[in-house]
């Protein structure tokens, strides 16, 4: 087998300059419904980016297709400037519905991807306890799931998905299911571990407030077909925290994030109320 010939110094810098993750001209249709249409945007490295629309926009459609869960699309999903297709060890995912294991200990849930590549006991119990301490959940380590608080398995379902240090975390509404002073406290717990390990993260929210809470950037999405409406700038202070919610600039980008949001949220209302009224009449008809 040839070896792969080293990268020119151009080759190297060119890729050091690519966005730690992009998706270009992505488009995904099931039967006779277009769910999203040319999105387009990128990640930078170490960058916060949230991705809002009203339901039915084809938020998860476009998780799942980063993620690799979902084929059959048309344009292309990059990391570090490479085409990928399928899974990638460079994304990890954190998903809205429970996925801890109810068997497990919050510790062998947390070591659950070290035990399956191999990494010896000693090794992966001491990575865990350390992922422990990232979220906050010292002293739960032997607690099981049905132990736990919504808010406490969501920061275990996000240790173990860190646990094999992907350069990319991808979250669709991790926080969907909580109350929203928990919300913002996990924000806020979210944001520590985002800073500390300068994670590149993609959340998909229908949450206006949580998307200005940690972002850097916002993308709007229309309603179906999804597509990019506008992306904006949140130059709020680092770091930050939930404090931010009651000023004034937070605010205004919230009003300025439900002025573009509105008019979808509205066609997504309309849609599915004609939905519902065609389907009594199939009935009455019946």
């Amino acid at each position: 087998m040839r070896a792969a010939a080293p990268l020119t110094p151009s080759e190297e810098s060119g890729k050091a300059r690519s966005p730690a993750l992009a998706v270009e001209a992505l488009s995904k249709r099931f039967a006779d419904l277009t769910a999203i249409e040319s999105v387009s945007f990128a990640v930078k490295k170490g960058e916060f980016v949230a991705l809002i629309g009203p339901s039915g926009c084809g938020k998860s459609t476009l998780f799942n297709i980063i993620g690799g869960l979902i084929d059959g699309y048309s344009g292309r999903v990059l990391v570090d400037g490479e085409p990928i297709a399928g899974a990638h060890r460079a994304i990890g995912m954190v998903f809205q519905e429970e996925s801890t294991f109810p068997w497990r200990t919050t510790l062998d849930n947390i070591a659950f991807p070290l035990e399956v590549a191999g990494v010896k006991k000693a090794e992966r119990e001491t990575r865990a306890r350390d992922l422990v301490k990232l979220v906050g959940l010292e002293g739960f380590e032997a607690r099981y799931p049905a132990e736990l608080s919504g808010g406490m398995r969501q920061r275990t379902a996000l240790a173990r998905t860190l646990a094999f240090q992907p350069k990319i975390l991808l979250m669709d509404e991790p926080f969907a299911a909580l109350d929203e002073q928990t919300r913002l406290l996990l924000g806020d717990k979210l944001l520590q571990i985002q800073q500390e390990l300068q994670q590149t993260t993609l959340l998909i929210t229908h949450n206006i407030a949580e998307a200005v809470q940690l972002a850097d950037r916002v993308v709007v999405m229309t309603f179906r077909p999804g597509m990019v409406k506008r992306i904006f700038e949140i130059d709020l202070p680092r770091p930050r925290d939930s404090a931010i919610v009651g000023s004034a600039a937070f605010g205004q980008y919230v009003a300025q994030i439900w002025s573009d949001l509105r008019e979808e949220a509205s066609k997504g209302l309309s849609a599915s109320e004609a939905s519902l009224a065609h389907r009594s009449g199939d009935n009455e008809g019946g």
